[in-house]
């Protein structure tokens, strides 16, 4: 495939965490701005970057706790699925009303990447032969595949455009995540990349030479929060991070031209308050 003069357009989806009883209001406005913004465009390639389902039914860190009273994993499966159909229903309604008037229908290349709280359901099946035909990945893959979504396995790399996403990066000696300065991460890796998993938002680029000796610019993105509700194991303080969405522009060769979409700025768009003020008027919005 040729690749297009402007090259493409990345939309990153950070780690939306979903489960019973947190807002999901913001996938809505996701959905729209993405509609709204890039419907006449072609190029563009949204990536999730994991942890949709939460699923703290089958978490191993919980077991035994007061916490773990009144999970139900078919209430974290439905959470879920409930939560992706709000991201996409913009789409599928843009869509709809393009058939309406027989018109083209916009359909961007979307990838969704299995995220360590999916991988919950792989661990239990292990842990538990007597789940096994009752409780499966592909519960959340063919729900995923049922939206238009192509489906990558936890810690599979996939490089898009020069781009290498995965949910996270993992030192092959340890397994465990890398960690450190992004710039030291990205010298590494050795090549552009993009992770979710860490609830923050941090960036670096450096300049090198390909092998033509032409300069070349390789990006290491960490960005790991799209949700409204605050994480109790974060404690207050740690639930001070960034939230929102990146939209990388010009994506070749693994470079790009990032921009920042908070969920600030997507509650003021399209509910026209504050995020700060719309969370004081949705109580579902301040804690779990």
């Amino acid at each position: 495939m040729t690749e297009p003069v402007g090259g493409y357009t990345h939309i990153v989806i950070p780690d939306t965490q979903t489960k019973p009883g947190v807002p999901t209001a913001h996938l809505e406005w996701v959905g729209r701005y993405i509609v709204e913004h890039f419907r006449d465009r072609e190029h563009v390639r949204i990536i999730h970057l994991g942890d949709h389902w939460d699923m703290p039914s089958l978490s191993s860190y919980d077991q035994g706790r007061k916490s773990m009273e009144g999970r139900r994993v078919a209430a974290d499966l439905e959470a879920g699925n409930e939560a992706l159909d709000i991201l996409d229903a913009p789409l599928r309604a843009y869509n709809e009303q393009q058939r309406v008037n027989k018109k083209k229908l916009w359909l961007p290349d979307k990838h969704i990447l299995m995220g360590n709280h999916e991988d919950r359901i792989s661990r239990a099946v292990e842990a538990d032969a007597q789940l096994d035909g009752l409780l499966s990945l592909d519960m959340v893959i063919g729900k995923a595949k049922d939206n238009g979504w192509q489906t990558h396995a936890y810690l599979a790399p996939v490089f898009l455009d020069g781009v290498g996403y995965s949910h996270y990066w993992a030192n092959p000696m340890t397994g465990k995540p890398y960690g450190g300065m992004v710039l030291t991460r990205l010298k590494t890796i050795g090549h552009s990349f993009t992770m979710g998993h860490q609830q923050t938002f941090d960036y670096a680029v450096r300049f090198v030479r390909d092998e033509h000796g032409k300069p070349l610019s390789q990006h290491g993105l960490v960005v790991g929060a799209c949700y409204l509700h605050n994480e109790a194991y974060k404690g207050i303080q740690g639930n001070a991070h960034w939230r929102g969405i990146i939209v990388c522009h010009e994506v070749r060769r693994g470079s790009y031209a990032l921009m920042q979409v908070t969920l600030d700025y997507l509650c003021r768009r399209f509910e026209g308050v504050s995020l700060d003020e719309y969370m004081s008027k949705h109580p579902l919005a301040v804690d779990t």
